[in-house]
């Protein structure tokens, strides 16, 4: 199951993804935006980033105007190694190397072409483990023992 999630100007990108999720068979849960209306990048990263925290979730895909604020919310929440992309290697390597399990992307940024092929090698491409493994424990250890100061 994947999260996904938009803010107002991430709006028309995530109905367009979910079309896209939908032609490929995967399911997933829409966290919002629900229409076009004024909202808040954070809550609507917040909600969809503790379903994969919670394991409800495999990954999120989220969307806002540039991808960065969305992705900055995306990342305050534990367990959360959220990649803002918006070109074909970032995508892929973010995946391979970083175990990143949500992707962010600005829809005034990319256009819903670029931003498929994106979702695509995202959903697509498997965590190469190995020397990378150690470094992405050491993200989530410092993200432990930042928890501990709070």
């Amino acid at each position: 199951m994947i999260a996904i999630a938009s803010d107002h100007a991430g709006y028309p990108l995530k109905e367009v993804i979910k079309e896209h999720l939908e032609q490929r068979g995967i399911p997933y849960q829409d966290f919002g935006s629900y229409n076009g209306e004024s909202c808040d990048y954070p809550l609507m990263a917040k909600a969809a980033c503790d379903a994969v925290a919670s394991g409800s979730c495999e990954k999120a895909l989220l969307c806002c105007g540039t991808g960065v604020g969305i992705s900055m919310a995306a990342n305050k929440v534990r367990g959360i190694r959220a990649a803002c992309c918006s070109d074909y290697f970032s995508a892929k390597y973010t995946r391979l190397h970083n175990d990143a399990n949500a992707l962010c992307l600005g829809a005034r940024v990319i256009g819903p072409g670029a931003a498929l092929e994106l979702v695509d090698v995202f959903l697509d491409t498997e965590f190469e483990g190995g020397r990378h493994a150690r470094r992405v424990n050491q993200i989530m250890e410092i993200e432990a023992e930042n928890a501990k100061g709070e």
